[in-house]
This record gives structure tokens, C-alpha cells and sequence, in this order.
């Protein structure tokens, strides 16, 4: 039996593993989801391809009316968009098919991939989606078709699922990572005093900015750092920071709320376990330690941890040696410790919660995230953040242009207990329920449109910028960082080239 050709992407498990291997050249005797399909199951589906092709309109068409039945108004892609997608990837996957080229018909799968993940479309309406497809195409299948002919099928949407979900995801993390590096690039040619972003965190407020200067200062050397700071004030956010200024920015980052998991749970999760370690031990665990090996393992709220599990921690820390529970041999791993807590550590000492010497461990690189009481002259840009990120989570028509006087004014006088995770929570919820271009008064949850300001002190009020000067503000550094480039600036900002130039127009900034 001829096998069809191979390619690096994802494994998956053999059919017929021995029999594949015992026929393959050595340099490709190595497991491929290829392997789910042969050859002579391609020509069985023959008949059932070329009816697809003949058909494709209709097939087409079926599916656009199960995409929209599904998703409603929430669907991501117009009729004109879906049409113009995946109609060229009928015509070329089939054609792909009957000439038994896998990786052409791979390749072109990966071109919609890398065109979904470019659209946002969201990873669960993807693979719907794909169903969806091949509910469609089984309709045109002839009626007399055998019961064998739709494993097949089913075995090519495998494949077909396979390497979209690797071209998505690979595509998403690459957009992903070139915002964030033309950010981190124009936000490294402005000085420290003057930053407003820096990795993901928003804020240009004096203890802002001495936090940015910390992490900059210790992220390179790769050493443990404890995060103290109060629920929602953006702990992990700096733990990401720090892994994102260090020397290898493939590394892993992987991250375990203490607080999540029963205090027993928390030594298998981070240890691992060896298989018949305990009842339910099934098989081997390698565990987070040796997840994150050559990276960064941020523990979150860590003085819910059990005195006996820091104490294991500490030890994995100091030796970079970890041992699986059932295990007699200890693994050595290299990973970068970063731990947080929401609690004053020396009065959780006090309280048995954190061991003295983990904590003493720690805390030579202490870093203190603010709460946003402490930076209310932040909420400006923090407000005008959340606008942007939200008008492309809900793709909002209209969009959300900025926020009313009234509820702005509301917002600088609230408490904030849950910090910048509650006023992320307050605009969320003001998009939901709101239909205006501006965030209302009215839109904001209850505990905020219902409260009646309180008079601050002049002793606590602090100096605030209109949205309006903090929306200028972001616009001028965006053409200084690019020479005037409106093009660029405008990626930079998330908006439209056409929002830009009526911005400059209605700001009169300087071009």
C-alpha cells in the first residue's frame, strides 16, 4: 500500500502503527496524522469528491444556512466573507483530493487558517464550523452511498480539523506577538518618565512607572521575585512581564493559582506523580515544574499554599531538583520562580500561612503592585483601554467612542475594592448592556450608577485628565514613534487609517 506523503505539523495516533512503520524509509518512520488516511480510501471517496465539485454551489449555500441558523447575529463572518472563503477552499481541497496531493490539500487548509485567525474568528465557532461542513457536504453524498464511505469522509474532517487548528492558533500567537512587539518597540523609544503602556499594563501614573522601572530591572537577571499586591491590581500581568524581559522569550510560562485547588492537590500538581502513586494515579504526571523546565512558573496567591508544600517548594527552588510523588529518584529542572500573594507577608507570617525562610527566599526581589485608589489619574487611559479592547471583543456597530462626563465623574469617585479587574468588569458590562456611543451613566453596573458620590478630601483628590486630552495625548505619541506615519500609527492605536485622520482633524494634533 502507498502511503501519502508526510509533513511536520501535529502527531497523531496510527491506525496501524507497525504496518505503517515496517513500510516506511527510516527518515520517515515517525507517527503524522497522515497516516488516518490511505490512498485507495482517497479513491473511494472519489464519487462522493467530485459530486462536492459539481455541487459545490449548493454545498456552499447549505452551509452559509446551518453557519447562520447556529451563530445568528453573532457570527463572525458576513454571507460575503463566508462565501469568499470558503468557496475557494472548496474548489482547491477537492481538487487537492482527487489527485491524492495531501500536502497541497494541507497547505491550502492552513491559507484559511491563517485567514480566520487574521478575521478574529473565534476558536469554538471554527470548529463548529467545520462540522458544519461536513454535515453539508454529506447531503450531496449519493443516496446509495456505503455506511464505509462516511468513516472515511469522517477520517478526512480529522485531518482536515487537524491542520486548520494548527494554522489558526500558529497564525493568532504570530499576530498576536507582532502587536505586542511594535507596542514594546515604540514604547521603548519614549524615556521611563513618560511611559503610559508597558507589556500589557496600562497606567502613567508615578508608581506606575516605578513598577515598569523594577521590572525592567530585574527581569533580565532571572531571579525568584514575589508580587504583593491586592486582588485585581494585575499581579499576573507583571509575572508576564517579567518572563517577557528575560533572555528567552519561547520559554514556557505557565501559571497555578494556589487558591483554585484544595491545599492536597496543589504538591501533585506542581511535583507530578509517578502511575499507582495513589488511588486515581492512573498514569505518569510529569507535573507543572517540569512543564515550565527552561522558563517561568508564576504561582499565584501563594501563601494558600500548605506550610508542608513550601516547605517542598523551597526546596525545588534552592536545588532545582524535583521529585514526582511515588517517585525514589529526583529530576532536575531549570525554571524561574515567580510567586504573588494578596496577603502583607509578615502578617501572614505572623499567621503561619507563609514560612519564614520561603519568604525570606523571596522577598530580596519584592515587587508591590498598586491598588487603583492609589492611581486614579491612570483611569483615563485605563477607561480608554478597555473601550478599544472591547469594541473588537463585540465588534460593536456602532462603536464605542469614549465615555460621558456624568459616569466618569462616577467612576473617579468609587472605592475600586477589586482594582483595575472591577473596572475592566464595570466597562464590560456598560458595552453589554449599553447601545450608545458613549459609555452611560445608566450602562454602568448597579453598585456604580446607584452610588452617590462621596466628597473627596482635597488631601486625597488627585489631578485627573479628560478622556479627551488622554485620547490626544495617545494619538500625538503615536505619530512621534512613527515619524508621522498616519498608516503606522494607526495599527499602533488599533484603529482605522480613516478614524485616525478624523481624530487628528477633530484633536487639530499636529501631523
Amino acid at each position: 500500500m502507498q502511503h501519502l506523503p508526510h509533513a511536520d505539523i501535529l502527531g497523531c495516533v496510527m491506525a496501524d502503527p507497525a504496518r505503517a512503520l515496517a513500510s516506511q524509509p527510516a527518515e520517515l518512520a515517525r507517527p503524522s496524522y497522515f497516516h488516518l488516511v490511505w490512498d485507495e480510501e482517497l479513491e473511494e471517496l472519489r464519487t462522493a469528491l467530485e459530486t462536492i465539485r459539481d455541487r459545490q454551489a449548493q454545498v456552499l449555500a447549505d452551509w452559509y444556512e446551518l453557519y447562520s441558523f447556529h451563530f445568528g447575529e453573532a457570527r463572525a463572518l458576513s454571507e460575503h466573507e463566508f462565501t469568499e472563503i470558503f468557496g475557494a477552499e472548496i474548489s482547491s481541497t477537492v481538487q487537492d483530493l482527487l489527485e491524492h496531493d495531501m500536502d497541497r490539500f494541507v497547505a491550502d487548509i492552513q491559507k484559511v487558517g491563517e485567514e480566520l485567525a487574521r478575521r478574529r474568528v473565534p476558536f469554538a465557532e471554527l470548529v463548529v464550523s467545520m462540522h458544519l461542513f461536513e454535515e453539508s457536504a454529506i447531503r450531496a453524498f449519493p443516496s446509495d452511498a456505503d455506511a464505509r464511505l462516511y468513516r472515511v469522509f469522517d477520517k478526512l474532517s480529522h485531518v482536515r480539523i487537524i491542520a486548520l487548528v494548527e494554522s489558526y492558533f500558529g497564525s493568532f500567537s504570530a499576530l498576536a506577538a507582532t502587536q505586542i512587539e511594535e507596542l514594546e518597540e515604540q514604547a521603548s523609544r519614549l524615556p521611563p518618565e513618560s511611559r503610559t503602556w508597558f507589556r500589557g499594563m496600562v497606567g502613567g501614573s508615578g508608581a506606575m512607572r516605578e513598577l515598569y522601572r523594577r521590572i525592567d530591572a530585574v527581569a533580565p537577571t532571572q531571579a525568584t521575585v514575589l508580587i504583593v499586591g491586592e486582588t485585581g491590581t494585575g499581579k499576573e500581568l507583571v509575572a508576564r512581564a517579567l518572563h517577557a524581559g528575560g533572555t528567552n522569550l519561547q520559554a514556557p510560562f505557565v501559571a497555578l493559582n494556589c487558591a483554585a485547588l484544595p491545599k492536597e492537590l496543589i504538591e501533585s500538581e506542581l511535583f507530578g506523580y509517578k502511575r499507582g502513586a495513589f488511588s486515581g494515579a492512573s498514569t505518569d504526571y510529569p507535573g507543572l515544574f517540569r512543564a515550565a523546565d527552561g522558563g517561568t512558573l508564576f504561582l499565584d496567591e501563594i501563601t494558600e499554599m500548605s506550610p508542608e508544600t513550601q516547605a517542598k517548594l523551597l526546596r525545588a527552588i534552592q536545588e532545582q531538583t524535583v521529585r514526582p510523588i511515588g517517585s525514589t529518584r529526583e529530576v532536575e529542572v531549570q525554571v524561574r520562580l515567580i510567586a504573588s500573594t494578596n496577603r502583607d507577608p509578615e502578617e501572614a507570617m505572623r499567621q503561619g500561612r507563609f514560612r519564614q525562610d520561603l519568604y525570606y527566599r523571596l522577598y530580596a526581589n519584592t515587587l508591590h503592585t498598586p491598588p487603583l485608589r492609589e492611581r486614579l489619574g491612570d483611569l483615563p487611559l485605563l477607561v480608554q483601554h478597555f473601550i478599544r479592547l472591547f469594541n473588537q471583543k463585540f465588534d460593536r456597530v456602532p462603536p464605542v467612542e469614549g465615555i460621558e462626563p456624568e459616569a466618569f465623574e462616577r467612576l473617579t469617585h468609587h472605592a475600586w475594592p477589586g482594582n483595575v479587574r472591577e473596572l475592566a468588569g464595570a466597562i464590560e458590562s456598560a458595552f453589554t448592556f449599553g447601545r450608545s456611543r458613549l459609555v452611560r451613566l445608566e450602562d454602568l453596573p448597579a453598585s456604580l450608577s446607584a452610588t452617590t458620590p462621596s466628597r473627596r478630601t482635597p488631601s486625597t483628590a488627585l489631578p485627573l485628565v479628560s478622556i479627551v486630552e488622554a485620547e490626544r495625548d495617545l494619538i500625538l505619541r503615536a505619530l512621534a514613534a512613527t515619524g508621522g506615519n498616519k498608516t503606522r500609527a494607526a495599527q499602533i492605536l488599533g484603529i482605522s487609517r480613516k478614524q485616525l485622520y478624523e481624530k487628528i482633524a477633530k484633536y487639530n494634533c499636529a501631523s
